[in-house]
């Protein structure tokens, strides 16, 4: 295994990830994401801010940016062993919240991760995806329905590898890992919750 070539993988991923989405479609029409709504560069607050077209978009693809470093190394690298795809995940993720482009302050991480896990672990990601969708369509909280389908990923990856005697062990640690980044992400958001305070999804046309 190259070294060199794993150490580019990463550093790619990261970089890759780092790409401000939501922060570059809100400045094409002169719109600084961070001084509007919840002040925050992810898909959510593009939705709000910038229109339900350019939300989805937006989403879409940070999803893909996730996505595309882990398959993109595997096409690179196919015997890659999977320590090292979550190593380029993690990197992706991680430039999605600390980005290079706006003084390492970005997203919280979400459809990242979500890209990331679609490309390790198809089945649990859509259980997630699956619990992120009910829990929107019953709260109307994007929060809330991140929050949960991060903890659905973690015990879905629990469950297999109590059955296999942990022996996709790996995963589970990331998904702990990428849940507990998602936990801290949205700290404020759970005090708004339980304040009642959050703000709800409100789907609405183009700006």
């Amino acid at each position: 295994m190259n070294l060199m070539t794993i150490c580019s993988l990463i550093l790619a991923a990261y970089l890759l990830g780092s790409i401000p989405t939501s922060y570059l479609f809100g400045r094409s029409r002169g719109i600084d994401l961070r001084q509007h709504g919840s002040r925050n560069i992810g898909a959510t607050n593009a939705l709000r801010v910038l229109g339900t077209k350019i939300g989805i978009i937006t989403m879409i693809i940070d999803i893909a940016k996730g996505f595309f470093a882990v398959y993109v190394s595997k096409l690179i690298l196919p015997d890659i062993p999977v320590l090292y795809l979550i190593f380029i995940g993690l990197a992706a993720v991680i430039g999605h919240i600390f980005t290079i482009f706006l003084k390492f302050k970005g997203g919280k991480g979400v459809a990242t991760s979500a890209g990331v896990f679609l490309a390790l672990a198809p089945a649990a990601s859509l259980i997630a995806v699956l619990v992120f969708i009910i829990v929107i369509a019953i709260s109307k909280y994007v929060s809330l329905g991140s929050i949960l389908a991060a903890a659905a990923l973690f015990i879905y990856e629990l469950i297999i590898n109590l059955s296999n005697s942990f022996q996709n062990y790996e995963i589970l640690i990331f998904t702990s890992v990428i849940f507990m980044f998602i936990l801290i992400k949205h700290r404020s958001n759970i005090n708004r919750i339980l304040k009642g305070e959050e703000n709800k999804l409100n789907f609405r046309g183009k700006k």
